[in-house]
């Protein structure tokens, strides 16, 4: 649901999903699980659509936790990431 709220612009429903999707996620998985990074990044990522980027940048500061200690460091989902919070810094 959380895509199609935002595919929608309505971003008050997507973050309303993606954070449920995130509290269902950390109840079900260790607390290093690359989906909890996706959950992270999605919520990081309304935020950055509607220009909150001091609300998104926690988010992604998460994601990346999570990823470096689950995906490679070569990892293109990682270097986005880390690209992302690059910019939110600069701003």
């Amino acid at each position: 649901m959380a895509i199609f709220y935002n595919a929608m612009h309505d971003y008050s429903n997507a973050l309303l999903s993606h954070t449920k999707a995130l509290e269902i996620r950390q109840k079900n998985l260790p607390s290093n699980h690359p989906d909890l990074a996706i959950s992270y990044n999605n919520i990081g990522s309304v935020y950055f659509e509607i220009g909150e980027y001091q609300k998104a940048l926690p988010f992604f500061e998460r994601a990346l936790n999570i990823l470096k200690q689950s995906v490679p460091a070569n990892h293109p989902h990682l270097q986005s990431v880390q690209e992302t919070i690059i910019f939110l810094k600069q701003r």
